[in-house]
């Protein structure tokens, strides 16, 4: 079930913009969004987001939404339970598996319910959604044509890594007071965004979580770092791109390496950007971001044409295939 939103569309006709609440497995009702190119225009592949911790889509990610659309992509995107404009306590993750399969459940519909199934479908995750999309990944591993990954949230630093004692105590917590907002942490909204503009706008948004972690959603954040770290990383095998800032002090850029480094893939690619910060989609200098999303649209665009070379040769090879078939039948009757 399903109860559309609302719906519009850019002054001056570059995209256009629907919104709707869907229903997961459990019941609850999610936000999501999507951006589209203008009606007529080919669509080029369909892009996924998976959004940060404690924000949401529709505004914190809007940059994100329309300059892909305007590139011709169809991009699609959900709050996560307890995020934006879905149901759920707010800033609140009790199960982050849970969290990747109501992304994979509403991903595969869109796709199913899509004209076209075998358009080029891209992930692209931001910072905790980096993590989002690299799960997805591995519990679909030849779903995806690519993914980027944005800052992402793939291994705590080992400065930062808790002793196994205090991980111990932490999740013998959780059982008692899951919801708790206790976990001492520093400003993010300051450390990740470099334009004070877009500090005020998070701020001042009623969808963005801006209290202190809860005590289940800090453990489960740390349990999925450590089994990315521990299992994932080297089982990474789709095509990606990581775009990282270089003066980044919420996810640390040298795990982006690691990653780089430790993937299967062999189509991989990692753009470190010296003195860029965290938000490299949306915080950054009009001219930054400008590149960042120049970088990210030729990846794309790489990609979705190459698969679409690939499927025409196929379509000539079946076609000669299916004549030379027609001619063997044509002359064994002569």
């Amino acid at each position: 079930m399903t109860s559309n939103s609302g719906s519009g569309a850019a002054e001056d006709g570059s995209y256009e913009y629907e919104e709707e609440f869907v229903n997961n497995a459990r019941g609850m009702k999610l936000f999501t969004c999507r951006w589209l190119p203008p009606k007529g225009q080919t669509i080029k592949g369909q892009v996924f987001i998976c959004h940060g911790y404690a924000v949401e889509c529709s505004v914190t990610m809007r940059g994100t939404g329309t300059r892909l659309a305007q590139a011709g992509y169809a991009v699609y995107g959900v709050d996560f339970e307890g995020h934006g404009r879905s149901e759920g306590l707010q800033g609140y993750v009790p199960s982050f598996d849970v969290l990747v399969s109501d992304c994979d459940a509403f991903f595969a519909a869109v796709v199913a319910s899509t004209a076209n199934t075998d358009l080029p479908r891209f992930l692209l995750g931001e910072s905790m959604g980096g993590a989002v999309a690299l799960l997805l990944h591995r519990a679909r591993p030849s779903y995806w044509t690519g993914a980027v990954l944005v800052a992402p949230m793939c291994k705590i630093a080992d400065e930062m890594r808790p002793h196994p004692v205090v991980v111990s105590v932490l999740k013998a917590m959780t059982s008692i007071i899951p919801t708790w907002k206790i976990v001492p942490t520093t400003d993010v909204i300051d450390a990740a965004y470099r334009m004070q503009e877009k500090r005020d706008e998070i701020r001042n948004n009623p969808y963005c979580y801006q209290g202190k972690p809860r005590l289940k959603t800090a453990y489960e954040l740390l349990r999925v770092s450590l089994n990315l770290e521990n299992s994932v990383l080297p089982k990474v095998s789709l095509p990606f791109l990581i775009v990282h800032g270089g003066d980044d002090k919420v996810t640390d850029p040298s795990i982006s390496d690691l990653l780089y480094r430790s993937a299967a893939s062999q189509d991989k690619k990692l753009n470190l950007y010296p003195g860029m910060w965290h938000a490299l989609t949306s915080g950054e200098t009009p001219e930054n971001i400008h590149t960042v999303f120049q970088d990210i649209i030729a990846w794309l665009d790489e990609r979705s044409s190459s698969m679409k070379s690939s499927a025409a040769a196929m379509d000539i090879s079946s076609e000669m295939e299916q004549k030379a078939k027609h001619d063997e039948q044509h002359f064994d009757k002569l």
